[in-house]
């Protein structure tokens, strides 16, 4: 029997993110959302592609979440998008009432699985995600730090003038914004990221990618980013239903990791069947752990900001 992935929002993320799904052929699709006729007819069109580009799976759209039941991931995209001058905290209010809803309906009805939450303000709304779930910690999990590296690494191979496949990276703290780049954990092929770019270039680039999706927004001027967002949750999607045990950089909760309690928080993390198998703790140096303590009182007062709304 194939793996299901619910995906809740059929915006640009949700159906980018299905497109990627049907291609990697993953996971037979439940893309949901509350627009009559949305769902149902993206659902369509990607299956009717299936001929073409080869892939054979089941792909469902509906506005009911009876359908999503029993499925081994869910994925939650709705939400309101960011607008041009527009904060992820702007969207706590509109966002947090979305995510009790959608976690509230799917979460009962499949409750084996696991929830990814690529909706912002991303770290609150996957705080908010346990909370109304009632999962265990391990099976909530944020998706941000694997975009964000993406986006690092994807102007670091545009500065260098090498393949993205060689330059790995690691990357802690909140989505986007709040970001704490890792130079010391930044490689070319093995080789450290200061052979290659100067100190002032290497803190340009690290900006640019903290401002990676503001960027977007600012060109796209009515929409925001979905290509990179959808491709990185799929890679978590891809982790959790191939138990393949990545290294990814991960918003998970935490409970004295990294001196951090009672908070969703950007770290590495192995992924795998079971979510988030396991933390990796860094040996962090004075600099990056102020960066990371600065980060985590950004997120802290975002989900206390939630808790009164």
């Amino acid at each position: 029997m194939r793996s299901k992935v619910t995906i809740v929002g059929a915006g640009f993320v949700g159906s980018t993110a299905a497109h990627w799904i049907a291609t990697k052929e993953l996971a037979d699709v439940v893309l949901l959302d509350i627009v009559e006729g949305v769902p149902q007819g993206k659902s369509l069109d990607l299956a009717e592609a299936g001929p073409i580009e080869g892939y054979d799976l089941s792909i469902t759209g509906s506005n009911d979440y009876a359908d999503t039941a029993n499925s081994d991931v869910i994925v939650v995209t709705s939400g309101a998008p960011r607008k041009p001058g527009m904060t992820r905290e702007d969207l706590i209010k509109i966002n947090a009432n979305i995510t009790r809803e959608c976690i509230s309906k799917a979460a009962p009805l499949s409750p084996n699985a696991v929830i990814i939450i690529v909706n912002n303000p991303l770290d609150t709304m996957a705080y908010l995600a346990r909370q109304v779930s009632g999962f265990p910690k391990n099976r909530v999990i944020g998706q941000a730090g694997v975009l964000d590296s993406a986006r690092y690494r994807t102007f670091l191979a545009m500065e260098i003038g090498v393949s993205v496949e060689d330059i790995q990276a690691m990357l802690m703290g909140g989505h986007g914004d709040e970001m704490v780049p890792l130079p010391r954990f930044t490689t070319v092929a093995g080789i450290p990221i200061s052979q290659f770019v100067s100190e002032e270039r290497l803190q340009a680039i690290i900006d640019r990618a903290r401002k990676g999706g503001g960027e977007i927004v600012n060109l796209l001027k009515t929409g925001s980013a979905y290509y990179a967002p959808s491709a990185a949750t799929v890679q978590m999607v891809e982790a959790v239903l191939k138990d393949k045990k990545r290294v990814l950089p991960c918003a998970a909760f935490l409970e004295g990791e990294y001196g951090l309690n009672d908070i969703y928080f950007g770290v590495p993390c192995v992924i795998g069947a079971n979510g988030v198998e396991r933390i990796i703790e860094l040996p962090l140096n004075d600099e990056e752990l102020a960066l990371v303590k600065k980060s985590a009182e950004v997120v802290s007062s975002s989900i206390a900001a939630l808790k009164a709304v």
